[in-house]
């Protein structure tokens, strides 16, 4: 069975009726440890030792977070600064993620036709998360194809149960090392 450590970054999840169905979509799901960041470290002191024990033991990491200012809230990044430390994840001795997957699980306040060259942003989510994608790949992880709810709070309640469905579905299928989940 695969392990799947599953970080849920959300620092306001009471506001997020999407953020919680997804995150309640699949926390059931055999092989899912969920870690909610904002309850654990609301002080952002975070226990390295333990997160990195919990990395180690997953085969896939989920990052599920609302898409803050293009990027993740501010706890991931202190999160990924002190977790994905050199000689852990990376460089001199480091190397300890190498082969796993990384997927990231986004929402999104605007909808799709936002995120293009001629959209508002004036860019893709693709190249948004890029610095994501980097990050996975110096730690030698493969990063999937990300799930990214675009509108998430126009989002019917029938829109919603299916991309919760879509989320459990990539989940529930996922095996190690298949390089699947893609799309």
């Amino acid at each position: 069975m695969a392990r799947i450590l599953l970080l849920f970054v959300h620092p306001f999840p009471h506001r997020s009726r999407v953020s919680r169905a997804l995150l309640e979509g699949v926390c059931d799901l055999p092989g899912v440890e969920v870690v909610d960041l904002y309850e654990q470290y609301p002080d952002f002191h975070i226990d390295i030792k333990a997160e990195q024990r919990r990395i180690l033991d997953a085969d896939l990491l989920v990052v599920q977070h609302p898409f803050y200012w293009y990027s993740a809230p501010a706890l991931f990044k202190q999160w990924q600064d002190r977790v994905l430390e050199y000689g852990f994840a990376f460089g001199g001795e480091g190397g300890a993620l190498r082969g796993k997957d990384w997927l990231s699980v986004v929402t999104t306040g605007q909808g799709s036709d936002a995120y293009r060259a001629d959209g508002h942003n004036g860019h893709s989510v693709a190249e948004l998360l890029f610095p994501f994608a980097c990050s996975a790949h110096h730690c030698g992880m493969n990063y999937l194809e990300p799930i990214v709810v675009y509108g998430a709070s126009r989002l019917s309640d029938e829109q919603l149960a299916g991309w919760v469905e879509r989320y459990r579905q990539r989940l529930a299928d996922y095996r190690p090392g298949r390089g699947q989940g893609d799309g």
